[in-house]
Protein backbone atom coordinates (compact mmCIF):
# COMPACT_ATOMS: atom_id res chain seq x y z
CA UNK A 1 0.00 0.00 0.00
CA UNK A 2 1.03 3.31 -0.81
CA UNK A 3 0.78 6.48 1.28
CA UNK A 4 -0.56 10.05 1.13
CA UNK A 5 0.44 12.76 3.75
CA UNK A 6 -1.75 15.65 4.21
CA UNK A 7 0.04 17.79 5.64
CA UNK A 8 -1.68 21.28 7.21
CA UNK A 9 -3.09 23.50 9.28
CA UNK A 10 -6.99 23.54 10.67
CA UNK A 11 -8.05 23.50 6.72
CA UNK A 12 -6.77 19.84 6.56
CA UNK A 13 -7.83 19.05 9.77
CA UNK A 14 -11.18 19.87 9.12
CA UNK A 15 -11.83 22.25 12.46
CA UNK A 16 -15.68 22.48 12.78
CA UNK A 17 -16.52 19.91 11.31
CA UNK A 18 -18.93 17.61 13.11
CA UNK A 19 -16.99 14.31 11.85
CA UNK A 20 -13.46 15.22 9.98
CA UNK A 21 -12.86 11.90 10.22
CA UNK A 22 -15.55 11.17 7.15
CA UNK A 23 -16.06 15.38 6.05
CA UNK A 24 -12.33 17.02 5.82
CA UNK A 25 -11.29 17.30 2.43
CA UNK A 26 -8.49 14.48 2.99
CA UNK A 27 -11.13 12.09 3.89
CA UNK A 28 -13.55 12.95 0.55
CA UNK A 29 -10.27 11.82 -1.40
CA UNK A 30 -9.67 8.85 0.35
CA UNK A 31 -13.37 7.87 -0.33
CA UNK A 32 -12.52 9.25 -4.19
CA UNK A 33 -8.99 6.62 -4.02
CA UNK A 34 -11.24 4.01 -2.83
CA UNK A 35 -14.15 4.47 -5.48
CA UNK A 36 -11.16 4.31 -8.08
CA UNK A 37 -10.18 1.13 -6.90
CA UNK A 38 -6.52 2.37 -6.09
CA UNK A 39 -4.27 1.14 -2.95
CA UNK A 40 -3.56 4.38 -1.31
CA UNK A 41 -3.88 5.25 2.09
CA UNK A 42 -4.39 8.88 3.16
CA UNK A 43 -2.80 10.15 6.20
CA UNK A 44 -4.49 13.59 7.32
CA UNK A 45 -1.64 15.07 9.29
CA UNK A 46 -3.62 18.57 9.82
CA UNK A 47 -3.07 20.33 13.11
CA UNK A 48 -5.35 23.53 13.79
CA UNK A 49 -3.18 26.79 14.04
CA UNK A 50 -0.39 25.41 12.56
CA UNK A 51 2.41 27.82 10.63
CA UNK A 52 4.94 26.86 8.56
CA UNK A 53 7.90 26.93 11.51
CA UNK A 54 5.64 24.78 13.71
CA UNK A 55 5.05 22.38 10.40
CA UNK A 56 8.97 21.99 10.35
CA UNK A 57 9.20 21.80 13.60
CA UNK A 58 6.82 18.24 13.86
CA UNK A 59 8.03 17.33 10.00
CA UNK A 60 10.43 14.93 11.35
CA UNK A 61 8.56 12.88 13.94
CA UNK A 62 6.06 12.54 10.80
CA UNK A 63 8.32 11.31 8.22
CA UNK A 64 9.73 8.16 9.95
CA UNK A 65 8.37 5.52 6.99
CA UNK A 66 7.91 5.68 3.21
CA UNK A 67 5.69 8.29 1.66
CA UNK A 68 4.66 8.28 -2.00
CA UNK A 69 2.88 11.80 -2.17
CA UNK A 70 3.18 14.82 0.13
CA UNK A 71 0.65 16.97 0.15
CA UNK A 72 1.67 20.73 1.61
CA UNK A 73 -1.09 22.76 2.68
CA UNK A 74 0.51 25.56 5.11
CA UNK A 75 0.97 28.97 5.26
CA UNK A 76 -2.95 30.31 6.30
CA UNK A 77 -1.68 30.47 9.86
CA UNK A 78 1.59 32.36 8.67
CA UNK A 79 -0.70 35.13 6.38
CA UNK A 80 -2.87 35.88 8.97
CA UNK A 81 -0.54 36.37 11.50
CA UNK A 82 1.67 38.69 9.50
CA UNK A 83 4.66 36.29 9.04
CA UNK A 84 7.17 37.75 6.94
CA UNK A 85 6.99 35.97 3.01
CA UNK A 86 10.48 35.18 2.87
CA UNK A 87 10.25 33.19 6.30
CA UNK A 88 7.50 31.52 5.10
CA UNK A 89 9.12 30.92 1.90
CA UNK A 90 12.26 29.45 3.78
CA UNK A 91 10.19 27.18 5.83
CA UNK A 92 8.22 26.19 3.08
CA UNK A 93 11.27 25.24 1.36
CA UNK A 94 12.87 23.64 4.16
CA UNK A 95 9.96 21.46 4.52
CA UNK A 96 10.13 20.15 0.80
CA UNK A 97 14.16 19.63 0.89
CA UNK A 98 13.69 17.53 4.08
CA UNK A 99 10.75 15.85 2.49
CA UNK A 100 12.69 15.00 -0.86
CA UNK A 101 16.18 14.10 1.17
CA UNK A 102 13.72 11.10 2.87
CA UNK A 103 11.63 10.19 0.02
CA UNK A 104 13.81 11.03 -2.86
CA UNK A 105 11.07 9.65 -5.20
CA UNK A 106 7.99 11.51 -3.62
CA UNK A 107 4.98 13.24 -5.62
CA UNK A 108 4.84 16.68 -3.91
CA UNK A 109 1.84 18.41 -4.50
CA UNK A 110 1.72 22.05 -2.99
CA UNK A 111 -1.37 23.72 -1.96
CA UNK A 112 -1.36 27.76 -2.31
CA UNK A 113 -3.33 30.15 -0.14
CA UNK A 114 -4.10 33.72 -0.78
CA UNK A 115 -5.06 36.86 1.41
CA UNK A 116 -8.79 37.83 0.95
CA UNK A 117 -9.68 40.49 -1.06
CA UNK A 118 -9.53 43.30 1.43
CA UNK A 119 -5.79 43.51 1.91
CA UNK A 120 -3.43 45.73 -0.01
CA UNK A 121 -2.42 44.68 -2.80
CA UNK A 122 1.96 44.39 -2.01
CA UNK A 123 1.40 42.71 0.75
CA UNK A 124 -1.09 39.80 -0.88
CA UNK A 125 1.36 39.57 -4.20
CA UNK A 126 4.22 39.13 -1.73
CA UNK A 127 2.13 36.22 0.27
CA UNK A 128 0.99 34.56 -3.37
CA UNK A 129 4.63 34.66 -4.75
CA UNK A 130 5.95 32.48 -1.89
CA UNK A 131 3.67 29.74 -3.36
CA UNK A 132 5.22 30.52 -6.94
CA UNK A 133 8.24 30.42 -6.10
CA UNK A 134 8.54 27.41 -4.50
CA UNK A 135 6.80 25.88 -7.58
CA UNK A 136 9.68 27.38 -10.36
CA UNK A 137 12.34 26.14 -8.12
CA UNK A 138 10.85 22.44 -7.46
CA UNK A 139 9.18 19.98 -9.65
CA UNK A 140 5.84 19.93 -7.77
CA UNK A 141 2.33 20.05 -8.41
CA UNK A 142 0.40 23.10 -7.26
CA UNK A 143 -3.28 24.14 -6.74
CA UNK A 144 -2.77 27.97 -6.91
CA UNK A 145 -5.45 28.78 -4.47
CA UNK A 146 -6.73 25.61 -2.28
CA UNK A 147 -10.13 27.97 -1.32
CA UNK A 148 -11.08 28.52 -4.77
CA UNK A 149 -14.89 28.64 -5.04
CA UNK A 150 -15.02 28.88 -1.25
CA UNK A 151 -13.59 31.44 0.33
CA UNK A 152 -16.04 34.13 0.46
CA UNK A 153 -19.33 32.14 -0.14
CA UNK A 154 -20.76 32.93 2.96
CA UNK A 155 -23.10 29.62 2.76
CA UNK A 156 -20.30 27.74 2.63
CA UNK A 157 -17.97 28.73 5.50
CA UNK A 158 -18.28 28.88 9.71
CA UNK A 159 -19.68 31.93 10.99
CA UNK A 160 -15.79 32.63 11.62
CA UNK A 161 -15.53 33.01 7.60
CA UNK A 162 -12.20 31.11 7.48
CA UNK A 163 -13.38 27.92 7.72
CA UNK A 164 -15.62 25.78 5.31
CA UNK A 165 -18.73 23.79 6.09
CA UNK A 166 -19.18 20.46 4.85
CA UNK A 167 -20.32 21.67 1.59
CA UNK A 168 -17.52 23.79 1.13
CA UNK A 169 -14.83 20.96 1.74
CA UNK A 170 -16.32 19.26 -0.72
CA UNK A 171 -15.49 21.61 -3.43
CA UNK A 172 -12.09 21.75 -1.83
CA UNK A 173 -11.84 18.34 -2.44
CA UNK A 174 -12.97 18.17 -5.95
CA UNK A 175 -10.04 21.44 -6.37
CA UNK A 176 -7.63 19.27 -4.78
CA UNK A 177 -8.88 15.82 -6.61
CA UNK A 178 -8.43 17.66 -10.11
CA UNK A 179 -4.36 17.27 -9.49
CA UNK A 180 -3.73 14.91 -7.19
CA UNK A 181 -5.31 12.38 -9.36
CA UNK A 182 -2.26 13.00 -12.03
CA UNK A 183 0.08 12.19 -9.26
CA UNK A 184 -1.40 8.54 -8.87
CA UNK A 185 -0.04 5.83 -10.33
Amino acid sequence: MKHIIFFGDSLTAGYGLSNAAVASFPAIIQHKIKLAGLDYKVINAGISGDTTQEGLNRLDRLIVESIDIFVLALGANDMLTGVAPQLMFTNLQQIIDKIKDKNPKVSLLLLGMELPVWVPGERAAAYRNVFRRLVANYDIAFVPFLLEGVAGVKRLNMADGVHPLAEGYQIIAETVWMELKLLLN
